[in-house]
């Protein structure tokens, strides 16, 4: 039965996770102590991953794995149903669907959007893709769908999370055509000065700017410098396509905002969405609902209700 004491099962869930927590991390000491974990084989992948140490989305430096602290990606990827994630990351992941349990579905609305949104493009003759704070693999994968319709597409994968980067290098960027670049997002004229972009991707040639569910973590001032810089740095005929949570119940977002420990969220408005887009030809219904996203709809669809992945697709002109 649970609790009817106020706040004493969100107390037990914290005893739970730092339980959970405690024990992992005594697992990776003996590890690198050369115990029996690491007799077995596993000291290798232990050190191999990194953790990003952050301040208001910022990286402030790249220490030793630490499986007690939460990770954006990682919380992410439990939500999309994947395995690369700790028990922190699975409690605050818990923890915030207990505050909205339409979580999961969102952040499952918004990977089918991104993979309809790439299909477009590919589908419009564009072959080159670049998408910014990457996160962890997920299936299908940018260049999966992209290549479902162009065969010789390329794509760079972009972040500054070094665990992310190294999974992108091992399960991603296997083949010819696809890149993982360690860069930020927040500076786009670095970013697409990159040598290791500028090996799979020709800026001269029409580009899809991939921006899905990042700028959640901007303000929305910063939010609309980065889109504006990606935007008046692609060749014509570029796109941009671009996802953000949003909740209707401010004070719902605010209670999110409070409890997510792994990042800062900022509950951007529709209208500040759609000033993302700024400069751009609207493609389709313009902002609006993730799973009601379609090139072909002439209006958005949009529903009050406690949480959105609104979306939306940008073109420059040709």
């Amino acid at each position: 039965m649970g609790s009817r004491v106020p706040g004493l099962r969100a107390a037990e869930g914290r005893v739970r996770r730092l339980a959970g927590v405690l024990s992992e991390e005594k697992q990776l000491r003996s590890i690198a102590a050369g115990g029996p974990a690491a007799q077995a084989g596993m000291a290798g992948a232990a050190k191999a991953r990194p953790v990003v140490l952050r301040l208001s989305g910022a990286v402030l430096a790249v220490t030793g794995f630490d499986p007690s602290v939460p990770n954006t990606a990682r919380v992410y990827n439990y939500w999309l149903g994947g395995k690369d994630h700790f028990p922190a990351d699975r409690a605050e992941a818990e923890l915030l669907l207990e505050i909205c349990p339409q979580l999961r579905d969102l952040v499952r609305g918004n990977r089918a959007f991104i993979t309809e949104a790439v299909g477009w493009a590919a589908r419009q003759g564009i072959a080159q893709f670049i998408d910014l704070g990457a996160g962890l693999p997920a299936s299908p994968s940018v260049h999966q769908a992209a290549r479902d319709v162009l065969p010789a597409a390329r794509v760079a994968y972009v972040d500054t999370d070094q665990v992310v980067l190294s999974h992108a290098r091992a399960l991603l960027a296997t083949s010819d055509g696809v890149a993982a670049v360690a860069a930020d997002l927040r500076d786009p004229a670095a970013v697409l000065a990159h040598p290791e972009l500028q090996a799979v991707i020709d800026l001269r040639e029409p580009v899809c700017v991939i921006l899905a569910a990042v700028l959640h973590f901007l303000d929305a001032g910063t939010a609309r410098a980065v889109t504006g810089g990606y935007a008046r740095l692609m060749a014509p005929g570029s796109c941009l396509v671009i996802s953000c949570a949003t909740y209707d119940d401010e004070a719902l977002a605010k209670r999110l905002a409070a409890e997510y420990t792994a990042g800062q969220f900022v509950n951007h408005s529709r209208e500040d969405v759609t000033s993302f887009f700024a400069g751009l030809e609207m493609v389709g219904p313009g902002v609006t609902e993730a799973q009601t996203w379609r090139a072909w709809m002439p209006e958005p669809v949009l529903r009050r209700r406690e949480g959105h992945v609104l979306v939306g697709v940008g073109r420059s002109r040709a």
